[in-house]
């Protein structure tokens, strides 16, 4: 059977092209705001995804399309603790979730999968994810597999039963996420023993893709990324002074030669963290030295660098895995009128598609072994 999903918060499109991959599922809506995220989203899937879903007459088209699964990787934001009615009208206006809600709501879908930071579970104490599992469940009547009610009827969850690290899935890098997985009690209530049975998958079953970061990196890369020797001892400072007040904050050189399987860590969108905790060891003799335009002071003699943007790609999935097409030929490239710093962010922002495939093979499975045979509205 062929599932329909909407992708919303596209970003790049990482989630979608994860269902994808089971070759069972047909994505028929794409909504995101970033310009230049729909310019890679455009290049990619030859579709402008350019909608805002906070917009009522966004929401209106989305009621009356025929799809099946909704699929997010939402920001998180604030949720406000002011007000006294209830209901996620209260604690969530104004927050992106909120309108994700509104939208399940209106349009009832038979699953969905909502992606997430691993500090959504402890932003403002719990009680933003707390707020986040009500509304899904008690409100809008999903069950989420990992979560349940214990005898009191209070929601209960293992963290651990929500999280999952790219690092398990193909893919060298260490980044946990969390993975809302829910069904529609509307149309699966008979099912809801074996939706309560379900675990996220927690590995990579089939072949790995990288053995570690070696086989993702790709040595003698351009003089333009490698760091100035000013840069690189201010790194250096920093990280001095942070270890002096305790802290392992600073730099680090992921591929250093003394590690025997290196991984990255997580790619970030924020800009420099995400670079200087996953800089390069990669000497060329030749670069050493030299004055490059826009560095303040020649390239630095130690061969560090920062990770290419399609390095950054092989370690989300995008490239040299999910665009391989039947003759084995990778399709996937950048378009050309984004600059790198929108790269670093698009795919620092995006997911690993490799965890978000295993988990829409599981939840594709599932569906199809409770059908619809028995559908209760």
């Amino acid at each position: 059977m062929i599932y329909k999903t909407i992708d919303l918060c596209a970003g790049i499109g990482g989630i979608r092209r994860g269902f994808e991959l089971t070759g069972q599922c047909k994505n028929v809506f794409s909504a995101e705001i970033d310009k230049y995220a729909c310019a890679t989203y455009m290049h990619l899937y030859h579709e402008n995804p350019m909608q805002d879903i906070s917009k009522e007459s966004c929401k209106e088209k989305i009621k009356h399309i025929d799809y099946d699964i909704l699929l997010a990787g939402f920001p998180c934001q604030a949720f406000s603790s002011v007000g006294k009615k209830e209901g996620f009208e209260d604690k969530t206006r104004g927050t992106i979730f909120f309108h994700l809600a509104d939208i399940i709501k209106r349009s009832k879908p038979k699953a969905f999968l909502l992606e997430n930071v691993e500090g959504l579970i402890t932003h403002k104490k719990g009680d933003t994810f707390n707020t986040i599992l009500n509304v899904l469940i008690n409100q809008l009547n999903y069950k989420i597999i990992g979560v349940h009610k214990d005898d009191e009827d209070n929601i209960v969850f293992n963290r651990n039963d929500l999280l999952r690290n790219s690092k398990y899935f193909g893919v060298p890098q260490n980044r946990p996420r969390v993975y809302l997985v829910g069904l529609n009690m509307d149309y699966y209530s008979n099912y809801e023993d074996i939706i309560g049975s379900m675990d996220l998958p927690n590995h990579r079953t089939r072949p790995e893709i990288y053995h570690d970061l070696n086989d993702v990196i790709s040595l003698r890369e351009d003089k333009k990324y490698y760091l100035s020797s000013q840069y690189l001892e201010t790194l250096k400072n920093h990280k001095r002074k942070q270890q002096k007040r305790g802290n392992g904050f600073g730099y680090m050189v992921v591929n250093d030669p003394s590690i025997k399987h290196p991984i990255s860590n997580a790619l970030l969108a924020t800009g420099g963290s995400g670079k200087e905790r996953n800089l390069i060891y990669d000497p060329q003799k030749e670069v050493e030295g030299l004055k490059v335009k826009n560095k303040k002071s020649p390239i630095n003699n130690e061969g560090i660098r920062l990770m290419t943007p399609s390095e950054w790609a092989k370690l989300q999935g995008f490239k040299g895995y999910a665009f391989i097409d039947e003759n084995g030929i990778d399709q996937f490239t950048f378009p050309r009128k984004v600059s790198n710093t929108q790269l670093y962010k698009q795919l620092g922002n995006s997911v690993s598609i490799p965890v978000i495939e295993e988990i829409a093979i599981m939840l594709i499975s599932l569906l199809d072994k409770i059908g619809d045979k028995n559908v209760q509205v």
